[in-house]
């Protein structure tokens, strides 16, 4: 195992354009770090310099206490698993996962042993002898996995690996990795686009926007306490809302109503006069199903509801709203630059599945206030972001990671037999 090290990546096509800039990024020995963004950001391209297939234009790669900017793929010792699997479909499951240590000239029975070793964890054993055209996407993505896992690498490198597959299968896959990353302490690089995998899979999570880092930390610190507008409308989904406020003393006038703010929040805002405010869909109820304390603990909007869409275990309603221009067209290009598809103003609400709620109606939608996030329109940064919280939340994250670690190492560690009477 190693830890991976990126000082200053920049990747530069000939016609000029940054892919990758200027990111500088550490990699724990053992962690498993999550590369995610929308499409063209630079994640790929990041993941493919560590291995070796794309040249770096300036910064510095080191993989352990080795510098491997000019050394070659097979020379740094990383195992990559593919979007499209790339297994051989004239050899077995047995000589696609034994492909790499024939070509290391490694000895017969040594090949076997690995090879029956790393089919017994992915549960694949009995498939040994099958072609790949006769196992399913999940079973053909086992044994690309298991092609990795079988080199004893430093670190493994995945680009994309479950995007071929469906909903139901993805969600399995997606346990599966994580328990086998667990188990083998790896170091381990997931490039998704996905944020739910980033999300449920990751230690940290490293989110990138047009080649550029934006905010790295673990996936509740990024749900909670979001860099900036970016990632923040990015993480979650539904994803964040954002509403066009004035400020007026205590208080910040949406198209939705008035949220009264506390002190902090205040003295963030400065003297602006116009900024964003975030709501995440889940700090809405419907005002009717709180009880007095906690109603007194936020604020009540009244707004008309357009849509729902009752889901069984919950009941979203969509409120449009109107905003300025200049906010409108910012938010209009959040949403391209997010892959989303809103065309239009509106909040989103995440309501319990209980809610009478129905579209055409005036509503009332209770607001948690102590989860508000303001930030500024015009440079995108969160002005509510609490410096103190951030620290706890890391600090959370590195002690559950050791103890997780801890516990996996006592669980891998031989028990010695019983003494026989």
């Amino acid at each position: 195992m190693a830890a991976i090290t990126m000082s200053h990546i920049v990747k530069r096509y000939g016609d000029g354009y940054p892919a990758v800039n200027d990111v500088s990024l550490d990699v724990r020995d053992g962690e498993f770090m999550i590369l995610v963004g929308p499409s063209g950001c630079g994640k790929s391209t990041l993941l493919r310099m560590i291995v070796g297939l794309e040249d770096i234009t300036s910064g510095e790669m080191r993989i352990g206490d080795r510098r491997v900017n000019t050394v070659a793929p097979r020379q740094r010792n990383l195992s990559m698993v593919f979007q499209n699997y790339a297994l051989y479909p004239h050899l077995t499951v047995f000589e696609n996962i034994a492909f790499p240590l024939r070509l290391a000239k490694v000895p017969g029975d040594e090949v076997d042993r690995r090879v029956r070793d790393t089919a017994d964890l992915l549960e694949l054993t009995e498939h040994l002898d099958r072609k790949p055209a006769n196992l399913s996407g999940g079973q053909r993505q086992r044994v690309a996995m298991g092609r990795a896992i079988v080199r004893e690498a430093d670190a493994f490198l995945f680009d994309e690996p479950l995007s071929n597959l469906d909903a139901k299968l993805r969600g399995q896959m997606r346990t599966e990795i994580s328990r086998l990353q667990r188990r083998l302490g790896v170091t381990t690089v997931y490039v998704t686009h996905d944020q739910t995998e980033a999300m449920t899979l990751g230690d940290r999570v490293a989110v990138l926007r047009k080649g550029e880092l934006q905010q790295v930390a673990s996936p509740r610190e990024l749900y909670e306490q979001p860099r900036n507008l970016f990632v923040a409308g990015f993480i979650g989904a539904p994803s964040m809302n954002f509403l066009p406020a004035s400020v007026e003393g205590s208080e910040l006038r949406t198209p939705l109503g008035s949220l009264p703010v506390d002190d902090r929040r205040r003295d963030a805002v400065g003297d602006r006069r116009v900024v964003l405010v975030g709501v995440r869909p889940e700090s809405f109820e419907d005002a009717s199903l709180v009880s007095p304390d906690k109603r007194a603990r936020g604020a009540v909007l009244r707004a008309r509801v357009d849509v729902t869409e009752w889901l069984g275990n919950e009941l979203y309603a969509y409120v449009p709203y109107e905003a300025p221009e200049d906010v409108a067209a910012r938010l209009r290009d959040l949403s391209r630059e997010l892959d989303g598809d809103q065309l239009r103003t509106q909040a989103v609400v995440a309501l319990d599945p209980s809610s009478r709620i129905h579209p055409g109606q005036d509503a009332e939608l209770w607001v948690d206030t102590a989860r508000l996030h303001v930030f500024d329109p015009s440079t995108g940064l969160n002005l509510t972001r609490d410096e103190e919280a951030v620290a706890a939340l890391a600090e959370q994250a590195d002690a559950a990671r050791d103890a997780q670690r801890a516990a996996q190492r006592t669980d891998t560690q031989e028990v010695p037999p019983a003494e026989q009477s």
